[in-house]
């Protein structure tokens, strides 16, 4: 594969949010709505001047919804990507597409939902899981044996790892505790002073075996938005410019969301190894080169699992990659500085892609001391996959 001529062309140069919490007590539409603007503000660039947005699918707040409301008067870009978490990262890549190739100049990624105060995807299969089309077909082959939520369809996949590798739960549990240490932090975050201990995370109740309660991502209210313009134009504007060098998509084989439980090996994830193949090429560098990472922390076990297929440590190597350190802010790769969804908030993982830009522009609230020049953002898994690698402007 070859032709990346959209890496190093595109930046970040604006993240606004909204608070998170349990209950916003507004409407999604206005989430998004102030999540954009606040975007905006933090760039410098005005309403009338956005001319593309790059969505889910999942996202209810429509992109004219939005433009109508906040006046944006033209779009000449619009696109929408599928798959949920595993898809946080991909409208970041459409975005940075569509500013490299000119199609447009000002994009703005947002999600905004009332996941807790609204529906709540742990709460079992959400209304479009009823409908008769392709796309759900899956379930007819999981929910009879019970796997009817995100936590008992991952749980699978985390037993056999446990099976495999000899991973305990208490390996699972570090990520939590590190999570939750770095929200403490974070006065942005819901876990804000609230950290845990491992006998904390030990003691929480099971929720799918072995997933505890601990070891689940929030449940948030919440909007997070994001402004890519040109690497060009994004060094004239206020922040330094997270610069956009590694974009990429992933589905692997036999891939069924969630739930890929017909491979030879179910517990490797070649959809993120696709993903990590594409990045480095994109972005020249390798795991090596990547200084610090936000990795998508919907269940624990996913972070063991990504570390190992993005090639920082072997195949059942994690827990002790972990237990050596390296996570930590001090360590050779630092990780979700901002508590993650784990701790910050579970904005399916768009807050997460907003704390790498502040990683870049060296404003995180838990900034490592060394010097980063290249971040990693991943996307959910085990679904098709998404990632980018941010980069210092040089």
């Amino acid at each position: 594969m070859t032709g990346f001529g959209f890496s190093g062309k595109a930046a970040i140069a604006g993240i606004g949010a909204t608070e998170f919490s349990k209950d916003s007590g507004r409407s999604e539409w206005q989430l998004a709505c102030e999540s954009t603007l606040a975007a905006l503000e933090d760039a410098q660039i005005g309403v009338e001047e956005v001319d593309g947005f790059a969505l889910f699918t999942m996202e209810t707040n429509p992109e004219i919804a939005v433009a109508r409301a906040l006046g944006i008067p033209e779009l000449t870009f619009f696109s929408r990507i599928p798959h949920g978490g595993g898809g946080a990262c991909a409208p970041v890549q459409q975005a940075a597409l569509a500013v490299a190739s000119g199609v447009a100049d000002v994009v703005v990624v947002y999600r905004a939902f009332n996941e807790r105060s609204g529906h709540r995807f742990g709460a079992g299969p959400p209304p479009f899981a009823y409908n008769q089309n392709t796309d759900q077909e899956y379930r007819n082959w999981i929910n009879p044996y019970g796997l009817l939520t995100p936590a008992q369809q991952e749980a699978f996949l985390a037993r056999t790892y446990m099976e495999r590798y000899g991973a305990t739960s208490a390996d699972f549990g570090a990520i939590s505790v590190l999570s939750r240490k770095h929200a403490a932090t974070n006065p942005k975050a819901w876990f804000h002073e609230r950290p845990i201990t491992i006998e904390e995370h030990q003691a929480s109740r099971m929720i799918a075996d072995p997933l505890r309660l601990l070891d689940c991502c929030q449940e948030s209210d919440g909007g997070q938005a994001l402004v890519i313009v040109s690497a060009e134009r994004a060094r004239d504007l206020p922040h330094p410019p997270a610069v956009i060098t590694g974009a990429a998509q992933g589905v692997g084989p036999q891939q069924i969301s969630m739930s890929s439980y017909y491979r030879d090996d179910i517990d490797h994830m070649p959809e993120v190894e696709l993903v990590a193949r594409q990045l480095w090429e994109q972005s020249g560098t390798g795991p090596d080169g990547i200084d610090a990472a936000i990795l998508y922390d919907a269940f624990t076990p996913m972070v063991l699992l990504q570390l190992e297929e993005y090639g920082f440590c072997g195949r059942g190597e994690a827990r002790d990659y972990i237990a050596d350190g390296h996570l930590e802010l001090d360590g050779r790769l630092p990780i979700n500085t901002h508590g993650g969804q784990l701790g910050e908030g579970y904005i399916h993982g768009v807050n997460g892609i907003a704390e790498g830009v502040r990683l870049i522009r060296g404003t995180s609230v838990n900034q490592p001391t060394k010097t980063l020049d290249n971040v990693l953002v991943t996307g959910g898994s085990p679904v098709p996959h998404s990632a980018l690698v941010l980069s210092t402007d040089h």
